[in-house]
């Protein structure tokens, strides 16, 4: 059966449109505490390690030198990137310093570039066929749910609506559906990219988790709590990760 552009599309689109249902445990729970804020960053952080290194495991599976360049490249990236945000003037982001959403913004950054990364890994498994496309869909589909809620868990506590909060979890993971149909109509050329861009996104992750969200849970709850947060967090993704493998 021939694929077609749509149909790959189409999967690649709700990939993205499931990322925003890991915002939906905040329409129960609204009010979060200082010593809870720190706890979710915590949370966060153990989600987004556990991805980081899930990223890095596939990317190894189509070379570890490409891999690791990409890993190198994130870091470079995430920190020119944090470095320009703490001293540009452009407009909007003092606000945004100023209420404590730099680390919103970054998150959201940081998720966005992951999923160029994976919207090139759909568009290449429909090149091996209709069913293998649809399952490599599917599981990044319900892959995207805890990082949607890694969003949410940065975003809420810093008074951002649920709903909205939902709309820029899958807002970042719009690059899903524009990246797979030309990485699907151009397999040869976007298939020895993939390493890369899942390396980098891997490399901006494990900066962002322990530069940014660790020390703001520190901030706000114990050394134990947050411990507790990020291990838990870890167990469950990796459980997670299992299942849907």
């Amino acid at each position: 059966m021939t694929v077609s552009v749509w149909t790959v599309f189409l999967y690649a689109l709700l990939t993205a449109l499931a990322t925003g249902l890991g915002a939906l445990p905040f329409v129960i729970f609204r009010n979060i505490s200082k010593r809870w804020l720190g706890i979710a960053n915590a949370a966060a952080a153990g989600l987004m390690l556990t991805a980081s290194f899930q990223l890095i495991f596939e990317g190894l599976n189509f070379g570890m030198p490409r891999t690791v360049l990409g890993v190198l490249l994130g870091l470079i990236f995430i920190v020119v990137s944090h470095e320009w945000l703490e001293r540009t003037n452009a407009p909007g982001v003092e606000e945004l310093r100023n209420a404590n959403m730099l680390s919103a913004l970054l998150i959201v950054g940081v998720m966005t570039l992951h999923s160029f990364a994976e919207g090139v890994g759909v568009g290449v498994s429909f090149g091996g066929g209709d069913a293998f496309g649809v399952f490599i869909s599917l599981a990044i589909a319900i892959h995207n749910i805890p990082e949607g809620l890694a969003i949410a868990l940065v975003l809420i506590p810093q008074g951002v609506s649920v709903w909205r909060a939902a709309f820029w979890a899958v807002v970042s993971s719009l690059p899903q559906p524009l990246m797979a149909v030309p990485a699907f109509l151009f397999v040869g050329v976007f298939e020895p990219f993939l390493p890369v861009g899942l390396g980098l996104a891997a490399g901006a992750m494990i900066w962002m988790a322990f530069s940014e969200l660790l020390p703001e849970a520190l901030e706000n709850t114990s050394h134990s709590s947050a411990a507790i947060a990020v291990t838990l967090a870890v167990a469950a993704m990796t459980v997670f990760q299992v299942l849907i493998a």
